[in-house]
């Protein structure tokens, strides 16, 4: 009788612990050893590291887009464009600066409520072009989300014509 088999044989609520115990259990093996290979500043959560990130310096315009709805813009200093195709000339709105351990935030105030951009790095593509972007964008306006990518002139996107 495998493994299995005396699982099942287990009252039901017993059977539903022991297998979460399983499971849990190669979860948190195959974390220990994934992360042998990493140094332990690159690991997450590390405590020791409390330096922001800096992938994206203060003084780079950042750019972003994203589809359904359409919705871009760029920021450049403390002040960020938003635009859509009802205002192609965008919204300029003050926002304030964040450097966490994983990316940046831009927060601010559009007429439409308060909104956030978070812009972390990683591949990224727009799903309806051959561009790939070296950073994703997360915007949040108000209780809705959308997705994005993000790009500057340092780190641009390849691939394309310009978004």
């Amino acid at each position: 009788m495998g493994l299995r088999g005396s699982f099942t044989r287990m009252k039901p609520e017993l059977y539903r612990s022991a297998r979460l115990a399983s499971v849990s259990a190669v979860l948190l093996a195959a974390g220990a050893i994934g992360g042998c290979h990493r140094p332990a500043q690159d690991m997450p959560g590390n405590s020791e590291d409390h330096r922001p990130w800096h992938g994206i310096t203060v003084d780079e315009e950042v750019r972003f887009t994203g589809t359904e709805p359409f919705w871009g813009g760029e920021i450049s200093g403390t002040e960020l464009t938003y635009k859509t195709p009802d205002q192609p000339k965008g919204e300029r709105i003050a926002v304030s600066r964040f450097a966490g351990r994983g990316g940046l935030s831009f927060s601010g105030k559009l007429a439409a409520g308060p909104m956030t951009l978070a812009v972390t790095p990683g591949k990224c593509s727009d799903g309806m072009s051959d561009r790939a972007y070296p950073f994703m964008a997360t915007l949040q306006i108000g209780s809705e989300v959308r997705q994005g990518c993000a790009w500057t002139d340092r780190q641009p996107y390849a691939g394309g014509e310009a978004p």
